[in-house]
């Protein structure tokens, strides 16, 4: 299903197609709407900083455009959807935080379960009305570390731990692609939903990173462009829904990208179902099932 040395200069001729890419004003979300922009997409950078996405629109070449998205506010998702109009072939769902802090999103959830995950339930499922081809979802290889706590998905009883708060983020990816490609495949739609992961790369989404894993990306940390590549795959080549995609190389934390599988906790139907159907209810983002 996948060859070896897949880079973006495989990427098909895309003039005519849009593409979003949530979190493009730096790091991977550049690095993939420089690739798409530059294999001939109509490219929008949704951002939360518009002075930053003009920065780095300025210095892609090919049709782009910055459209303001704060996933960590769900006025700012319901914003954005609403002003989309026409057709959009490929969402991805690139933006994310990493380890951060406690703290809150506008709506009250906490960060990173707010931004990674709910933010990206919300946006996407408001948009895909306007989409025609695919989501392609942004997780990360320590969604094999997560565990969703679906009483406490919001950390208000558990003592705040950044990493496993990103895990669990993470998780919740996975399970939502899982979830969105049965849902999208029990009404015959011919949208999928995949996913991907960067491996380890060396981008400012790793600033709040300590100790043993800050040097681990040091050491092991591939480019933008490289991390790029799984997100890349996943939006053009032609493989089924709820398709994993990854580095190849070693520990898959770089290398070229190739189908990888799912952790075990990725593929818990019922959960995924439930963490759905409690997404539903905070967000207020219900669609059919």
């Amino acid at each position: 299903m996948t060859r070896n040395r897949w880079t973006a200069e495989d990427l098909p001729d895309l003039t005519g197609r849009t593409v979003v890419v949530t979190g493009a004003s730096s790091g991977l979300g550049t690095a993939t709407a420089e690739a798409f922009a530059g294999a001939g997409a109509r490219v929008v950078l949704a951002v939360r900083n518009v002075a930053k996405g003009d920065k780095a629109a300025a210095g892609i070449a090919g049709r782009t455009e910055v459209r303001e998205l704060d996933l960590g506010d769900l006025a700012s998702v319901r914003r954005f959807a609403e002003g989309w109009t026409g057709d959009l072939d490929v969402l991805v769902n690139n933006a994310g935080i990493m380890q951060v802090p406690f703290g809150r999103t506008a709506d009250g959830f906490e960060l990173q379960i707010g931004t990674n995950h709910l933010g990206v339930f919300a946006l996407t499922n408001l948009l895909l009305p306007h989409i025609t081809d695919r989501v392609v979802t942004v997780s990360s290889d320590l969604a094999r570390r997560g565990k969703i706590d679906l009483a406490d998905l919001n950390w208000e009883r558990r003592t705040y731990e950044p990493l496993q708060a990103y895990c669990q983020s993470k998780l919740a990816n996975l399970l939502f692609t899982a979830e969105l490609q049965r849902r999208l495949s029990n009404s015959s739609s011919s949208v999928r939903a995949l996913s991907a992961h960067p491996g380890v790369s060396k981008t400012n989404l790793v600033s709040h990173v300590r100790g043993v894993t800050k040097v681990f990306t040091r050491v092991m940390g591939q480019s933008a462009a490289m991390g790029a590549l799984p997100t890349l795959y996943a939006a053009t080549v032609d493989l089924p829904g709820n398709t994993y995609v990854g580095p190849g190389g070693f520990a898959h934390v770089r290398g070229y990208p190739e189908v990888v599988q799912t952790p075990a906790s990725a593929r818990d139907v019922g959960t995924a179902v439930a963490l759905w159907d409690i997404s539903e209810e905070l967000t207020k983002v219900v669609r059919p099932a």
